[in-house]
């Protein structure tokens, strides 16, 4: 098992180290089998990664390197670097009882400094083939992290007024929600627009792909 790094300095390089292996060679490293496709083993990627450099937190509601304050945030791209998909970020709490503010909430804790490491990910490229990208360190800009405080300002509030049946993806300039359940017979629960509980799709926070194409452009050209 891999201590985890004790300086962003030993994170960097040990994800450097990481550039131009295929998956297979990362889940050899680790000693994992590599499932055949990703629909139902959404978090096997992440998981190997976080194996290879030492994350500690598992899934516990804080950043992947704890002692560093960075999460690690795969980034399926294809051969031209454009994301594939978006980009999960924590669950939605779908039973608020007190106010909280951005800067406390799960998604700022998440995004405020990322290790993003992009994989290139044909849809038709096996899982063993995909191969690391450049990994890098981001730390959220004042701009973006405003547009993004306002996007969750505004799925919160529709949350917190029991507006969960009129929150959809359409929702969010770069932060929207998408259900996160394995299949719809997941139900959670979630407060209506009259404080009554009832029954939902289970709900995350994912960044839009042009947002995570902004932030390739701005650290590659």
């Amino acid at each position: 098992m891999i201590k985890p790094p004790e300086s962003i300095n030993i994170l960097q390089n040990r994800a450097t180290l990481l550039a131009g292996k295929t998956v297979a060679e990362i889940a050899s490293m680790q000693g994992k089998s590599i499932p055949e496709n990703l629909v139902q083993a959404k978090g096997w990627m992440g998981e190997v990664l976080e194996s290879a450099l030492g994350a500690s937190a598992g899934n516990k509601a804080q950043p992947d390197f704890v002692n560093l304050g960075i999460e690690l945030k795969t980034l399926p791209i294809n051969r031209q670097g454009k994301p594939l998909e978006s980009t999960y970020v924590t669950t939605l709490p779908l039973t608020i009882r007190r106010t909280i503010t951005w800067r406390e909430s799960e998604v700022y804790a998440k995004l405020k400094h990322v290790l993003w490491i992009p994989i290139i990910s044909e849809r038709n490229m096996p899982v063993c083939e995909r191969v690391i990208a450049n990994p890098f360190l981001w730390q959220l800009p004042t701009e973006d992290e405003a547009i993004l405080a306002t996007d969750w300002q505004e799925i919160i509030d529709m949350v917190a007024l029991g507006q969960i049946t009129q929150l959809s993806g359409r929702f969010g300039v770069y932060l929207h929600v998408r259900p996160k359940a394995a299949h719809s017979r997941c139900l959670t629960d979630a407060f209506d627009n009259e404080g009554n509980l009832v029954q939902t799709l289970p709900r995350g926070f994912y960044l839009r792909a042009q947002f995570t194409q902004k932030i390739l452009h701005q650290v590659f050209q």
